[in-house]
């Protein structure tokens, strides 16, 4: 499968990419910064120097052409407002365009564990530009024609990965957002691309006792 990584120099995407590379996928990893390039192409991905907070749709759909999969593990990092709203939510709502414009299909977004579908987050916390843009960039890739699935790891940990998580969507009344490993959640996310029967499902989750494979 040839997939693309939006934000490829994040800890997840690089867990990422070199799971994909190394049972088969033909990776490329966008990276904003030319300076991360070495790091991405060490997982054995290729590296695609890409600006999303740049690009239009026209753009990134050139860059998009001939992919199978995309996973969205891009993200402004918190801090200014508007940078969070144009990453997390304008870049995002446009790479699901692009998706669809380029005919990729496959589209995996990395969000977080929240109240769906409102997140709860009153306006005046701090989280509050973060948690809009999510649910926004969510709303627009559940609402597309695309092959989606929705990832929701709950706090991310450095953590050794267990490959072990517990699931809300299968008792959402018991289970609470908590923490998971970057290792565990670059597992999931390699699992549901090679899954058909994830599509349409949002998958919030924790670190716990079930394998991957079981409770997916």
């Amino acid at each position: 499968m040839r997939t693309t990584i939006i934000g490829g120099h994040g800890k997840v995407a690089l867990r990422l990419a070199s799971l994909l590379a190394g049972s088969g996928h033909e990776v490329t990893s966008w990276v904003r910064n030319p300076g991360h390039v070495a790091d991405v192409e060490s997982t054995g991905a290729r590296a695609q120097v890409a600006d999303v907070e740049q690009l239009d749709v026209d753009e990134m759909a050139a860059l998009l052409s001939g992919q199978d999969a995309v996973v969205w593990s891009a993200g402004a990092g918190g801090g200014d407002p508007a940078r969070t709203y144009a990453v997390d939510r304008d870049a995002a709502i446009r790479s699901v365009a692009a998706a669809e414009a380029a005919g990729v299909g496959r589209y995996v977004m990395v969000s977080y564990f929240y109240r769906r579908p409102e997140h709860g987050v009153p306006p005046d916390s701090s989280f509050f530009p973060y948690a809009e843009a999510k649910a926004a960039a969510d709303s627009c890739l559940r609402e597309s024609g695309l092959a989606w699935t929705v990832l929701g790891p709950s706090r991310l940990t450095d953590q050794p990965g267990t490959g072990r998580i517990e699931v809300a969507e299968v008792s959402p009344s018991s289970v609470s957002p908590s923490s998971v490993s970057r290792d565990d959640v670059a597992a999931v996310a390699a699992y549901v691309l090679e899954h058909p029967d994830t599509v349409g499902r949002t998958i919030d989750f924790n670190n716990g006792t079930i394998p991957v494979a079981d409770a997916l």
